[in-house]
């Protein structure tokens, strides 16, 4: 449920503020910290949650802690998906403040930018086809943040849980006492999986299949 400019590394957007390596927390259980520069890479993959820290992201609370747990597939998981960054990150030494958003070709870092991203959407619609219900011009970056909420919404987690985690304003109060509470958070990650597999009522211009 995030901003393009929170999951890339660049971004002429104003909600620009990309998520850096030292924004990521992984844990063993409840409880386990690990840590993100002297554990092994065999102890990374033990981590079952993980968090990103808002340092100045658009609607957060600053220093604010969202989480997930493994959604118990090995490819879409957001535990796995950030212990494959941090791996990454550290395999190329990257500072602290290396944004999460950097892949490094033959050493040299390169930004993955929010076109890049809508490049890989537009190709997997196309792929798939019209089945989807919508066409690959229908999609960019910025889809993800909708597409994710529908999910939750088709797994019948809360509004309010929703609204709460994509950081739509609302009781500012409430958000701040609840969002960090992992009971909260710890099964949205297999429930997004689980109800991600919709597809949209086509228009007219969809082709039939």
């Amino acid at each position: 449920l995030l901003r393009p400019g929170e999951y890339t590394a660049k971004s002429t957007a104003e909600d620009a503020h990309p998520f850096r390596l030292e924004n990521v927390q992984l844990f063993v259980g409840p409880t386990h910290r690990l840590d993100l520069f002297t554990a092994t890479p065999a102890q990374l993959q033990q981590a079952t949650f993980a968090t990103l820290t808002f340092a100045n992201q658009k609607n957060g609370v600053k220093d604010e802690v969202v989480g997930h747990a493994r959604s118990g597939d090995p490819y879409l998981c957001p535990v796995l998906a950030l212990i494959r960054r941090v791996v990454h990150l550290r395999q190329h030494q990257a500072p602290r403040t290396t944004p999460l958003a950097t892949a490094y070709q033959l050493q040299i870092p390169v930004a993955i930018l929010p076109a890049d991203i809508t490049q890989a959407l537009r190709l997997a619609v196309t792929i798939i086809g019209p089945s989807l219900g919508f066409l690959p011009s229908d999609v960019s970056a910025r889809c993800l943040r909708a597409a994710g909420a529908t999910a939750l919404l088709c797994a019948d987690v809360d509004t309010c849980h929703i609204q709460l985690l994509g950081r739509w304003r609302s009781d500012e109060m409430l958000r701040y006492l609840h969002l960090q509470a992992q009971p909260l958070m710890k099964d949205f990650s297999r429930k997004m999986l689980r109800g991600g597999a919709f597809t949209l009522i086509p228009n007219q211009l969809v082709p039939s299949y």
